[in-house]
């Protein structure tokens, strides 16, 4: 199950990405993080924008609004999007029901 906490000032989550996927999805919830396949390589920093350009597609806020905590050199990371909580968790929702599920 994605564990999410909502803040004063929007959503913090864990996520796993897999960089050099052959294109960007959300694949389901791994553990208790949200599983992310990004196309760009792990390389300057390229996945860690790929990334933040994705969700905030994807969950509908400006990319300034997302932003890295912890985990910027690794595959497990710490993001805080900030905006209206129930609103960014109802599209985490919405996005997990249409993706695959890997289970724990």
């Amino acid at each position: 199950m994605l564990k999410t906490t909502k803040t004063a000032t929007g959503v913090t989550l864990r996520v796993r990405v897999q960089p050099g996927a052959s294109k960007n999805e959300i694949v389901g919830v791994q553990e208790d993080a949200l599983k992310i396949r990004i196309n760009a390589p792990p390389v300057k920093a390229k996945a860690n924008r790929a990334l933040i350009d994705f969700l905030a597609e994807k969950l509908e806020v400006r990319k300034s609004e997302i932003e890295i905590i912890s985990g910027h050199t690794s595959k497990i990371k710490k993001i805080r999007v900030l905006g209206e909580g129930g609103k960014i968790e109802k599209n985490l929702q919405r996005f997990l029901s249409l993706s695959k599920f890997i289970p724990n």
